[in-house]
Formats: structure tokens, sequence, C-alpha cells
């Protein structure tokens, strides 16, 4: 039943993905990746959060909590809410950039604002390298979900039937598929997060759960931990919306004041992170021995509900997870074959882009069957990259002048010293290491800009 309910759902998905194509034949490079920036709120809302609350929500979040107790949960919840102010006030301002510069991608914005090859090439090559982890954190958590489900498959074979699936997504209608599915994939989540969280009450009880996994961890902060916590809030909410993926996605909206109709509504998604916590808390209080601690939410829901409806939390994770690689190769692709490749007619660009997704999708798989990782670490390390942007962004978005060799000089900064930081496993008590680093990154790019203009000042 499980799996005959799982397959219901795909198949439905891919249905929705033929029908999104319903009366716009042969598509444009601007319907394909942006919709001719036609859609009303409610896809894009439906876009928007289907990025936002991904395999992410159904995988790491419960994971986290499991292998780092509730102060991971602190962090996650906090940068989440906190970006959501920024996206009502800055989403409006990307739209209307974008419409300015006619643009698909966040390279786009760089090369309009700033008129620099060389800055244009930085964004874009960065913004590969720095979504290879998010691919590969959708790939991780797919292969969480369905192993913790109980599907013994090869993950060899989980990912590439994955991949599979998110290129055929794309392929049919590009970005109009994935709103489509967007609707139904948040639909299924919603649901399965509310029912395995009210079954662990329901047969478990709230404060007997609560108590039996408050005697295995601690639910106090020490200094280091809430130092990591607000940093890490900060630095990745500023980052939040300067993801490729998410800039790309506001340029799908009809006007700028679809974007703040979304952003009004986008904190309800929030109250279903409760029935995550107690699906967590059950794993901890049971002392379930998981192969993986990204399997804490899906231990639950296998032992407490019922056939038909694990089947349907097993569609709802694996869309959650196709959805978002499909975001991001709709985001990749036209990177490469507007950005890296420039001189690719526009009527090529859509082929060209299928190719590059490919390609992309191969070496996500490759990352994820080489180097498994607590999502935790793949998070941090898209966010230590992409962040660096943001100063560049809100140049752009609030037309200030400011040289193009600065802006460029602070992301290699801000994205070199992550690295470096990273790789070393530097502390500086327990501040996020990418703030650190953005701070470099804004240093480097005001002594940069100034600094010939105080040079050229001659002393009276």
């Amino acid at each position: 039943m499980t799996t005959a309910v799982f397959l219901g759902f795909i198949v439905f998905s891919l249905y929705l993905a033929i029908r999104s194509k319903k009366g716009h034949g042969a598509q444009s490079v601007h319907d394909f990746f942006v919709a001719s920036r036609q859609f009303g709120a409610y896809l894009v809302f439906f876009l928007a959060a289907g990025e936002i609350y991904s395999i992410g929500t159904m995988v790491g979040f419960p994971g986290g909590i499991y292998a780092k107790g509730p102060t991971y949960g602190v962090w996650f919840l906090g940068y989440i809410l906190l970006a959501y102010p920024l996206g009502y006030f800055l989403g409006p301002k990307i739209w209307q950039a974008g419409a300015r510069y006619n643009a698909i991608t966040l390279p786009d914005l760089f090369k309009g604002h700033y008129g620099s090859r060389a800055l244009e090439l930085i964004v874009a090559g960065s913004s590969i390298l720095f979504l290879l982890p998010w691919g590969q954190l959708q790939f991780t958590g797919l292969v969480a979900a369905l192993k913790g489900l109980g599907w013994e498959f090869d993950p060899v074979y989980l990912v590439l039937i994955s991949a599979a699936l998110a290129f055929t997504y794309i392929a049919i209608s590009g970005v109009r598929a994935s709103a489509y599915i967007a609707i139904l994939k948040d639909i299924l989540m919603v649901v399965a997060i509310v029912a395995t969280g009210v079954a662990v009450g329901w047969k478990a009880g709230v404060g007997d759960v609560f108590h039996a996994a408050s005697l295995q961890v601690s639910n106090q902060m020490n200094d280091t931990q809430l130092r990591f916590s607000m940093s890490t809030m900060l630095f990745q909410a500023l980052g939040f919306y300067v993801m490729p993926f998410a800039v790309q996605n506001f340029f799908t909206a009809k006007s700028a004041n679809t974007i703040r109709r979304t952003q009004v509504a986008m904190p309800l998604y929030m109250l279903m992170y409760p029935f995550l916590v107690l699906a967590s808390y059950y794993a901890i209080s049971q002392n379930l021995q998981l192969a993986s601690p990204n399997e804490a939410f899906f231990a639950a829901a296998v032992r407490l509900l019922p056939d038909w409806l694990l089947g349907l939390v097993t569609a709802g994770a694996a869309l959650s997870g196709l959805l978002v690689l499909a975001g991001i190769c709709l985001a990749i692709g036209p990177i490469v074959t507007r950005n890296l490749l420039p001189g690719m007619p526009e009527q090529r660009q859509k082929q060209g882009a299928k190719v590059v997704i490919v390609v992309y999708l191969v070496l996500s798989i490759s990352m994820t069957l080489a180097t498994p990782n607590l999502m935790l670490t793949l998070i941090n390390t898209t966010y230590y990259g992409v962040t660096q942007f943001f100063p560049g962004v809100i140049v752009i978005l609030f037309s200030l002048k400011v040289r193009p060799v600065a802006i460029a000089l602070g992301i290699l900064s801000g994205q070199g010293l992550a690295i470096a930081l990273y790789a070393q496993q530097a502390d500086f008590g327990g501040i996020n290491l990418g703030l650190v680093s953005l701070a470099v990154n804004l240093l480097v790019t005001v002594l940069a800009n100034y600094a010939p203009r105080l040079a050229r000042v001659q002393p009276a």
C-alpha cells in the first residue's frame, strides 16, 4: 500500500507538469526559466515556499535536533523568520532590478548594474560552485528519507531515479512545472508532518515524550552555542534571498506587489515545526538506533503511521527534494549558457541549459555517494559562499555607485577566507565563520572602493 500511494502521487506530479505547459506552446528562454514574468501571487507563493521548505525541513531539521539537541532548532527557525522581513522589503526591489536589466539569473543583475565581465564571471562561477552542496543536500535527504521509510535500495539507484525525475519535470515546461508541482508538494509535506506529530502525541503522549527526551539531551545553551545560534541566524538570513534560485523565483512574478503579498503569508508555514520537534523528540525518547540522524523524522513515521499514510509521507519527502533539485537546475543552466557562455544565441540557450543540468546532476550525485555529510554541514557550506553576494546585491538594489573591482575583491576575499577558516576548523568563540568572512568582505569592498580616491587627494 505504501508503494502504491507513493507511485500514485509521483504519477500525478508528472500529470501536473504536463498540465502546466497547456496553452504556452514552444517556450522562449524567458518563459522556460522565469515564466515570462507572468506568475501571480499564488504561484509565486508556492514556488518560493517549495524552495524554502525542502527535504531539509523533513530530514535536516529533525536530524539536527536528534544529533545536536534542541539548540540546533533555535537558529534553524530563527534565520528563516528573520529572513522574511528582509524578503518583504528587498524582494520587490530584486524584481524591479530584474525587470530593469531583463535578467534571468543573479549574474545578469551584476552584469547589468556594474557592466563588468570579470565580476559577472566571478558571480556566475562561484554560484555554481557553492550550489553543488545544495544539490548534494537534496540527494542526501532523499536517500535518508527513502531508506528511513524502509526502502532498502542501493543509494546509487535512488539518486539516479531522483535525478531522472527532476530532469523530467524541467524538460516538460521549466519553471511552470515546478510551480504547479509545488502546490501538490506543499500539501503533502504539511499533511505528512502534522500527521506524524499528531501520531506521536496520540500514541506516546506529548508530556511523556518531552520528559523522556529531556533526560538525554540538554535544553540549555552555553555561551558558545548562543553566540553560534545568534550569529548564524543573522548570517544565513542575509544570504537567504540572494541564493541564485531565490532571486530567479522573484523574477517570475508579474509585479513587485506580488512579491510583497507572498512574503506576508510565508511565516504561516512555521506552524508545522512544533510537529517536527515532537517527532525528533520521539526518536530520542525511544532510544532508536538510527543509521543516520537524518532518519529521525521517518523513524517516528514508520513506527506510528498506517501504510497508506506512510505512502503520503514518502511522496511528500520525495517531492520536497525533487522540487528543490529542479529549482537549482533551473538556476544553474542559464548561468552557464547566458553568463559563462554569453555568445550562445538565445534560441540555443534552453537546449544548452539542459545539457548543463545533466552535468550538474551527475556531479551532485557523485558528491552524494562519495562524501555523505550531516545536512547541517552542507547547508553551512553553501551559505559560506552565497552570502558573500549580499553587499553587491544591496548596491544594485539601491543604485549605489561602487566600483565593480571593489565588489569583486570583496566577494573573493569573503569566499576565500570562509573556505580557509572552515578547512582549518577555526574557532571565534562560536561566531559563525561566514559572518566573520562577510565582515572582511565589507571591509575589503570599502577599502578597494575609496582607497584610489584617497590616494588622489593632494596634501594642502
